[in-house]
């Protein structure tokens, strides 16, 4: 049957459709009709330059610099024995000896790892791919997952903007900030954790838009009577249940973008039920929706989270692997397999280790510092005399510093503002998503005032700092004057004047970013330059 010998009912079933459909998704927007031209061509670019600066050179220097001397390590010993082992206490420099090409300095006893396995495990697969007396593979998988996630963000901001110019935007700022740079070039897990947290958000969008596209094809047909229409599998929530169990099994601290997250896709829902007529749509949610959202993340985040600890569980070398049953339990705990108990008793030691850790430290930084980039951490730092390494001066330096682009980050505290107030006066949706991506992953840092932390777990930070100062740069220049502005009954002179206004605005953020980022370049990849040169980068981190 055609459209035009369709039943009448079968029409108005369609138009109400897209009635609805709109109201729950918006009207036309910019990328409506785009081909792999503009939606993907320039995005690649920005991709394919961005993983060529981090990928270029990427194994100097060859040496574990800063906390790669824990997880580089430890991601060998997890491909060789399936367990961290500790390191063996009479090898008197392990590091040095890593480095020249004998990997194995451990001992046959399980070491006490405050961190889960799942970050390990992916820098080990660059040492299973490249060998492990490579320092590119040692770093290899940040990079790639570096590289990758300028794409991803990309992606979401064009989904989350309805803009292919504000995903390039925020695919370009992203690739220069000196921060996820770094941790792009650096085996440490915070980079890991970013990854999972992003591909998580970037999954929850794409559950937004179907359910939503459900709902108006559901409430056409079947309409909005009691709770509300079903939605069946949501398979896009159930990818962000995954990957946020991957984000707690990179570091714990995902618990918390696990919260943030199952609320807000849950509030979404209960706007979207508002939107098409349910009548009690804050019930319709909870039992329709929130009770499905918890299912689909809460316990598959745990089922693999425990299942990344599969190495620890398949050993008796893992620390306080025995302990269950050297502890035997009484009453119900008894019913809890002896592994289960080692393995809760671990993540006890390790959470007093963790809230209790405040030992002095010359790169710790309070969080209050963080948005302004107050106090970077040096991961690396070595002098060179007059005559190596290419010094053709009295003394040179070769640094790597975990700094973000402060251009970029300044810029984004102002976005911040205009978020909030977006959000908290204009109610746009866009606006709260990005806000609970900072809530996520920057607020819980405020309860460990005395505890040892530092700036570079701010990495997990960045791309929704990148999100808010695309957004910001989205409102400077207006809607597209030939699309979305014309439908609208703007008048086109007016678009076109506001868009080149704001097109030499966004246009002068991206280059100060840019060139702040190539300012800075030198110390955040080793590269030897004269002490001075050194010096003059370093007097505005040492100011701020």
């Amino acid at each position: 049957m055609t459209a035009s010998t369709a039943p009448p009912g079968a029409a108005v079933r369609r138009a109400d459709e897209r009635a609805l459909r709109t109201r729950l998704l918006g009207g036309p927007s910019e990328i409506d009709g785009e081909g792999w031209r503009r939606a993907w061509l320039p995005l690649l670019l920005v991709t394919a330059v961005g993983g060529l600066l981090r990928f270029w050179q990427l194994g100097r220097p060859h040496q574990l610099v800063f906390d790669e001397t824990y997880y580089v390590k430890q991601g060998w010993s997890l491909l060789r024995h399936g367990v961290e082992l500790r390191t063996d206490p009479a090898i008197a420099e392990p590091d040095a000896l890593f480095t020249a090409g004998t990997p194995d300095v451990f001992d046959t006893v399980g070491d006490f790892v405050v961190h889960p396995p799942v970050g390990k495990w992916m820098i080990a697969f660059g040492q299973w791919v490249f060998g492990v007396d490579s320092s590119f593979g040692w770093r290899f998988s940040a990079a790639l997952v570096g590289t990758l996630s300028i794409l991803v963000l990309g992606r979401v901001a064009r989904r989350l903007f309805r803009s292919s110019l504000l995903g390039v935007t925020a695919a370009v700022l992203v690739s220069v900030d000196g921060l996820h740079f770094v941790q792009s070039r650096t085996s440490l897990l915070d980079v890991f954790l970013m990854w999972w947290v992003l591909v998580a958000f970037a999954c929850l969008l794409a559950d937004r838009d179907d359910a939503r596209a459900r709902l108006a094809r559901a409430v056409a047909e079947h309409g909005a009577d009691g709770l509300g229409p079903r939605l069946g599998v949501r398979w896009w929530r159930l990818a962000a249940g995954v990957s946020l169990g991957l984000a707690c099994g990179v570091k714990w601290s995902g618990l918390y973008v696990l919260a943030v997250f199952g609320l807000m896709t849950v509030l979404w829902d209960a706007g979207a039920r508002r939107a098409v007529g349910v009548r009690r749509w804050f019930l319709a949610a909870a039992w329709r929706d929130g009770v499905p959202a918890f299912a689909s993340t809460v316990p598959v985040a745990v089922v693999v989270y425990v299942a990344s600890w599969s190495g620890w569980f398949a050993t008796s070398a893992g620390y306080l692997r025995q302990w269950g049953e050297q502890n035997p339990a009484t009453g119900a705990a008894a019913l809890v397999p002896d592994a289960l108990r080692s393995l809760w008793h671990y993540h006890a030691e390790a959470y007093r280790f963790h809230i209790g850790l405040s030992s002095p430290h010359p790169y710790s930084a309070n969080p209050w510092s963080w948005l302004v980039q107050g106090r970077p951490t040096s991961f690396f730092y070595e002098t060179v005399e007059q005559g190596a390494q290419g010094c053709d001066t009295t003394t040179c330096s070769s640094a790597i510093t975990s700094l973000g682009t402060p251009v970029l980050w300044w810029a984004a505290l102002v976005a911040l503002a205009v978020v909030v107030a977006r959000w908290a006066f204009a109610r746009d949706w866009r606006a709260g998503a990005v806000l609970a991506g900072v809530a996520a992953t920057y607020l819980p840092w405020f309860q460990y005032q005395q505890r040892t932390i530092f700036t570079f777990y701010a990495v997990v930070l960045v791309p929704f700092l990148v999100l808010a100062l695309t957004y910001a740069l989205g409102l400077v220049l207006g809607p597209d004057p030939s699309r979305t502005a014309l439908r609208a009954g703007v008048r086109a002179e007016a678009a076109l004047r506001r868009r080149r206004w704001g097109a030499l605005v966004a246009g002068a953020v991206l280059v100060a970013c840019v060139a702040c980022f190539a300012f800075f370049h030198p110390v955040l990849t080793a590269e030897v330059v004269p002490y001075t040169s050194w010096q003059r980068r370093m007097w505005l981190p040492s100011w701020v």
